[in-house]
């Protein structure tokens, strides 16, 4: 998690992460009618109703009894009314895109679909926001919103790994990683799917007003002060998270000629070759299509395959070096614990110790956190989930109907489940501006 805490600099901003280069235009000043406090909502028709109530919740709520400092909520309508929610539901929010103005921090909790452009009023007020020192915020596929208003060029942003390739490539400017549960970048911030937006509301309440009030709101929602993708088995779906537009594309018979040779010792240059590239030029298509360097991908390929070996095979770690392609064990440790926390052979015994048991749940990375995911599944699980919502919508000046008309149209972005198996494909992190690419071996 690309996370800034430490010291505070002028205008409210948290220091820079180590893992990031410097943020662009960081020290923005606040314009004077503008309050870091005043948390402005811009809600979507076709919004999932879960992601919208999380910052209603987190920010909308009086919570100073418990030692949470009050945010005032501005709930606005980013379109003409009314706005048609999952679930059957109408909203009709008490303020419209002028209201904005007001606001220090904008959040866009998802947009309905990432097939359709936003509105043109509703980027404008968000790039208004941001010339004047607003922090923006982008929950979920909010990113997008964000990315169509150019406030992540040059940025790295995550969203929904489901939806990560397919932000990559319709913004290529946009460094895109959807390893993290969530990335500040200062004035601009973005999250993961649905729950990490609470993790990122949270973060946003530890960077204003400390760890303290943070773990304080954390415990009034019942959730974890501070999760990482790690404790989400996060990594473990990024294989299937390439861009389906890729069995269309020519590099797609390169693609599965890889897959199917990462138990050979072969570089970039050879994909290059076999798709009658430069390698100029092939870094260039792929990244496009992707949204990930070649060389990368290539590495979160063997170590996924690696993965699989580990958790299917009894072969010795220097074997399954061998079989995946690292021209060393000392190769396939030093990638395997960069991308997913762990060495292999701690790894499979973590695997072994938790291997499900008559459709038990999923074994954990790390012994010591092997329960939390199962409880974080409790708690924010769907039926909870509506709960949450509904609850989060009352007393923030949204009315709901329930008379919607049968066989209106819903949001196609979100998927109910994960995928059964991480056999599919994905890319790895992608390259950020001052990294150098290293051999895969």
């Amino acid at each position: 998690m690309q996370d800034r805490e430490g010291e505070t600099t002028e205008g409210g901003l948290s220091a820079m992460s180590q893992d990031s280069a410097a943020v662009p235009d960081a020290a923005r000043k606040l314009a004077a009618r503008r309050r870091r406090e005043i948390v402005a909502v811009l809600l979507f028709s076709g919004g999932p109703i879960f992601e919208s109530s999380i910052p209603l919740s987190v920010f909308g709520i009086d919570r100073q009894d418990a030692g949470v400092p009050r945010y005032r909520l501005l709930v606005c309508a980013g379109e003409d009314a009314p706005l048609r929610t999952t679930g059957g539901l109408e909203l009709s929010a008490p303020y419209g895109l002028e209201a904005i103005s007001r606001a220090g921090t904008v959040v866009v909790p998802a947009w309905r679909s990432i097939t359709q452009a936003p509105p043109p009023a509703a980027l404008d007020a968000l790039r208004r926001a941001h010339e004047e020192g607003a922090r923006i915020v982008g929950l979920c596929t909010g990113a997008f919103v964000l990315a169509a208003a150019g406030l992540l060029d040059g940025r790295p942003a995550t969203t929904h790994w489901m939806y990560a390739p397919t932000l990559a490539k319709r913004y290529p400017s946009v460094h895109v990683d959807p390893r993290e549960l969530f990335v500040d970048d200062g004035d601009v911030l973005t999250s993961a799917g649905t729950a990490a937006g609470i993790d990122l509301c949270l973060h946003i309440v530890r960077t204003d007003h400390g760890a303290d009030a943070a773990n304080a709101l954390a415990r009034r929602l019942v959730v974890p002060p501070r999760r990482t993708a790690s404790d989400m088995g996060h990594q473990r779906y990024l294989d299937r998270s390439l861009p389906e537009e890729i069995g269309a594309d020519p590099l797609a018979e390169v693609v599965a000629w890889a897959l199917e040779h990462l138990h050979e010792q072969f570089d970039v240059e050879t994909l290059a070759a076999r798709a009658y590239m430069s390698r100029r030029t092939f870094d260039r298509r792929f990244r496009s299509l992707t949204g990930s360097a070649p060389l990368q991908w290539l590495i979160t390929q063997r170590v996924l395959q690696a993965q699989r070996l580990l958790e299917t095979s009894d072969y010795s770690v220097d074997e399954v070096a061998g079989r995946c392609g690292f021209r060393s064990p000392v190769a396939l440790r030093g990638h395997f614990r960069r991308q997913l926390g762990a060495s292999p052979a701690a790894y499979r015994a973590a695997y072994r110790a938790r291997r499900p048991q008559n459709g038990g749940p999923e074994p954990a990375l790390r012994p010591e956190r092997a329960e939390r995911p199962e409880r974080e599944r409790a708690m924010l699980g769907a039926g909870s989930g509506e709960r949450y919502a509904a609850a989060a919508l009352a007393g923030h000046g949204l009315a709901t109907a329930e008379g919607a008309e049968a066989g209106k149209p819903q949001s196609d972005v979100y998927a109910s489940r994960l995928p059964e198996s991480p056999g599919g494909r994905g890319p790895g992190r992608p390259v950020l501006p001052g990294q150098r690419e290293r051999p895969v071996g």
